[in-house]
């Protein structure tokens, strides 16, 4: 009988531990299968959150001196939606709905549009919105909506393209705002807000008819150059362009990236690109329209983020890589900071989330 009740034991003990072992095989298969968190994404909660959890345009704080410029801890409604960008990609749900809890509580207006700056309490003294923010915002919660099914994310962006058709319209077209204090709009649009994307997503769920992208996307569709690069407005009083004497490669590479969504990528960019990476093994910011040489001296992480983005969309991981090895020469790579690109003592929200995007990107 002894033996009969240790054999019996040693069998529960074995069934025991391999319970045990099970279940801990499984949490651990959990956790390894979750995304790893970048370093970027962790400097930014750690050092680039408000105490109200919107996030920082700048890590050092500077009082506002011009209302239409961004200053210091002021929040963004841009940084909303490449943080929500970000959120699809990594597909935490969680995060996504934090995300989604900020924007409702700050910067949704009770008309319905975004407000396009904050203050770093969360008070707003702007009455206008950006409408590339909108629409990145509105193609994020379409996004999640597909993925997660939460009606709340299909409803908001319902609100926020009612709003936009309802006041956003210049002679048949979105420009770059409205203003709800003064009941003005601008007569421009910027042709880095006509995001593809976000614009065919509110098609597909009802929210914009096919008349109304296909309006907008022509202006993509037929958009004219100066041998090199695109103009970066369209007066809709006139139909004409606008093109810049010194070109910002930001606006460049999201036209870039919106045409190739289009299936025209920007080809003699992305050449112009490559020739100027070989020569000075860097991109500048801005280059003179006129000659194509360098405007300015500095070089942005976001520059490199939007440009490996581009080359993703365009299948050229070699290039990717190359961009990525020279973007993440910016990233402080420890001490208090780690995961940040800080110069001086100070970063710009929109290069780290930029740079963030692209090296999500990258690992997917």
């Amino acid at each position: 009988m002894r033996t009969l009740s240790s054999r019996r034991a040693r069998v529960m003990i074995s069934i025991w531990i391999i319970a045990v072992l099970g279940v801990a095989i499984f949490f651990t298969a959990r956790y390894m299968m979750k995304p790893a968190i970048p370093s970027t994404a962790q400097f930014m909660d750690n050092y680039m959150r408000n105490a109200n959890g919107t996030i920082a345009s700048y890590l050092q704080a500077e009082p506002s001196t011009d209302p239409n410029i961004v200053a210091g801890r002021e929040a963004l409604s841009e940084s909303v939606g490449i943080w929500m960008q970000y959120n699809l990609l990594q597909d935490d749900s969680t995060s996504f709905h934090e995300t989604y809890k900020l924007l409702t509580t700050y910067f949704l207006s009770p008309q319905h549009y975004i407000r396009w700056k904050l203050e770093e309490d969360g008070t707003s003294r702007v009455n206008t919105y950006a409408l590339g923010d909108d629409l990145r915002i509105v193609g994020a919660l379409l996004d999640a909506y597909d993925r997660w099914q939460q009606p709340e994310y299909l409803n908001t962006a319902k609100q926020i393209t009612d709003t936009l058709w309802q006041h956003g319209l210049n002679n048949g077209y979105l420009v770059d705002y409205y203003d709800f204090q003064h009941r003005t709009s601008a007569d421009q649009l910027s042709l880095t807000y006509i995001d593809t994307a976000a614009l065919e997503q509110m098609q597909k769920v009802g929210l914009a008819d096919a008349a109304q992208v296909d309006k907008h996307l022509q202006l993509l569709r037929q958009i004219p150059n100066d041998g090199l690069f695109y103009p970066r407005l369209y007066q809709v009083s006139d139909g004409t362009y606008t093109y810049d004497k010194e070109v910002n490669l930001i606006d460049q590479l999201i036209i870039g990236l919106h045409l190739t969504e289009l299936k025209q990528p920007p080809q003699k960019l992305v050449d112009f690109m490559k020739q100027q990476f070989q020569q000075d093994g860097k991109l500048y910011g801005r280059y003179h329209a006129a000659d194509h040489t360098r405007a300015v001296d500095y070089e942005s992480p976001a520059v490199y983020g939007l440009a490996i983005l581009l080359a993703l969309q365009m299948n050229d991981r070699e290039w990717a890589d190359q961009l990525y090895t020279r973007m993440t020469a910016f990233r402080t790579a420890d001490g208090p900071y780690a995961g940040g690109y800080v110069s001086d003592g100070n970063t710009h929200a929109f290069d780290d989330l930029q740079a963030l995007l692209a090296e999500t990107s990258l690992q997917h």
